[in-house]
């Protein structure tokens, strides 16, 4: 039911930041991960880009967005969808300028998001904007329909960041949730069949809006992936290493700059 474009073209995604709102290291923090010499424990804020030959598309644009553009060739951006407006996932919105050479880049959000997006960014969307601004045009979002992009059917998933209603995404047989507390039975059916799910691991102890670690494990049991990466991890998670070595079959701690091919 779920077969939709990339089934049948090769997609690749690149991690293009692993960390929750705060990254790592945290400032300020001397622990052993926050102090490690493993580049694999130096996360920027949580990102992909979903690529083929044909498009590129962005999940969330972070204020690392500088930063991790630097890590991926500089080609047009043929939409970025947001799951939320926290400012870790929206941050990096200014720094489209240099993309606009390639023409106007789509935004794709609920409406909800939409009056804070045009609140922070007013510069961005009134009628005599100066020269050099980023060329960016919100599309919204229907929670409760598929969208396209070019040739790219993208299904959304309506999760819960605590009381926070707010999206994940399904491309083929890739999805991708951040953020999550919770999914609604009802959702949970739009994530049968996956190759690969991304999906938040906070940390090891229960958090209010994010899942744990075993939370995390529980939902990955009832989707049953093919395999699970796990992101948008705080440095109470532990070290790379460590995680590696005490995750189930098939479950792998993303890290910056992995790159996995569907």
């Amino acid at each position: 039911m779920w077969r939709l474009f990339f089934d049948t073209e090769q997609m690749k995604i690149r991690f293009l930041g692993t960390g929750t709102s705060t990254g790592i290291p945290q400032i300020g923090c001397s622990c052993a991960v926050c102090q490690s010499d493993d580049r694999r424990d130096r996360r920027l804020r949580c990102s992909v880009v979903v690529s083929t030959d044909e498009q590129q598309l962005l999940i969330d644009c972070t204020p690392d967005f500088r930063q991790q553009a630097l890590s991926i060739p500089f080609r047009k951006i043929d939409g970025i969808l947001f799951t939320h407006e926290h400012y870790d996932h929206t941050g990096g919105i200014d720094d489209l300028r240099p993309f606009s050479r390639f023409g106007t880049v789509d935004l794709y959000m609920e409406e909800r998001m939409e009056e804070v997006v045009r609140n922070r960014l007013p510069y961005c969307f009134s009628e005599q904007r100066y020269g050099g601004i980023p060329d960016i045009r919100i599309r919204r979002i229907d929670p409760n329909q598929s969208l396209r992009i070019g040739g790219t059917e993208i299904l959304p998933v309506r999760v819960l960041h605590h009381r926070l209603p707010i999206l994940g995404f399904r491309i083929g047989s890739f999805a991708y949730l951040t953020d999550v507390k919770r999914i609604p039975d009802a959702e949970l059916k739009k994530l049968r069949g996956l190759n690969t799910l991304v999906i938040n691991a906070l940390r090891k102890t229960e958090h209010l809006s994010h899942l744990s670690l075993t939370e995390a494990l529980q939902i990955i049991e009832m989707i049953a992936p093919e395999r699970t990466f796990l992101t948008h991890f705080s440095h109470e998670m532990g070290r790379h290493v460590d995680m590696r070595d005490t995750l189930p079959t098939g479950v792998f701690p993303a890290y910056d700059n992995l790159e996995i091919t569907l």
